[in-house]
């Protein structure tokens, strides 16, 4: 299959779509919905939920073109063996991680507030990568999947911008892979800190990988399709 161009900065991407996939990062009901994690934190939920009806239109395109499409979830194993203790005392927090709050355990699995909202649900066959860090490669068989199954430039989206995000694009960054980040794909609970984690992907002639939004990301899509058909 021909290469296809993304337009992005700090250049166009070029990618070959077989070799592509999608990678929605932590789009979790304990981050993005009322009554999660996040909001008992003291955030605003709706700066995360502006990114949803994006990840939709992007993640209907790449089912439809057959792309490799990959969820993560940060959250751990109900006897927490998996959680650093630094990671569960840091905060200071009345309810954190483990304890009881309105969606069950908060960022335990299999409890409600660790799922994946209704509007992004994996179909079957897509994989889920639980997480026990912020970057979506640590302690992970990502990587493995990844290489199985041919894969080299990743379309990013997904929370927080600064943190999962971010993570996940260096580790991607040093294992070779490129990334482009859909910048209305991802969000932060802070506005400044989401600006700066894109600026810092894009620094020096795109250090870290590209930025790009879903619009435009669809269209390259659609375009390599529609080659492909012809």
């Amino acid at each position: 299959m021909a290469e296809r161009v993304i337009m992005a900065e700090p250049y166009p991407l070029a990618f070959q779509p077989n070799a592509t996939a999608l990678l929605i990062i932590d789009m979790q009901r304990d981050f993005l919905q009322s009554g999660g994690f996040g909001e008992m934190l003291g955030n605003d939920v709706s700066l995360l939920r502006s990114a949803v009806a994006p990840c939709q239109k992007v993640l209907e395109t790449a089912r439809a073109m057959g792309l490799l499409v990959i969820h993560t979830r940060e959250g751990h194993r109900p006897d927490l063996s998996d959680a650093p203790p630094t990671k569960l005392s840091r905060g200071r927090l009345a309810v954190g991680i483990g304890d009881k709050g309105p969606m069950g355990r908060v960022l335990v699995r299999g409890e409600q507030g660790h799922e994946i909202i209704p509007e992004l649900s994996p179909f079957p066959g897509e994989p889920i990568i639980d997480k026990s860090g912020k970057g979506s490669f640590y302690e992970t068989d990502l990587d493995l999947m990844l290489r199985n199954h041919g894969i080299k430039t990743l379309i990013v989206c997904g929370v927080t911008t600064e943190v999962c995000v971010h993570s996940t694009v260096r580790q991607a960054n040093d294992r070779g892979y490129e990334c482009v980040v859909l910048s209305d794909c991802v969000g932060s609970y802070l506005p400044e800190f989401q600006r700066a984690g894109l600026a810092m992907i894009t620094a020096q002639g795109g250090i870290l990988g590209w930025v790009s939004d879903s619009s435009a990301a669809i269209s390259a899509l659609r375009s390599a399709s529609s080659v492909e058909e012809n």
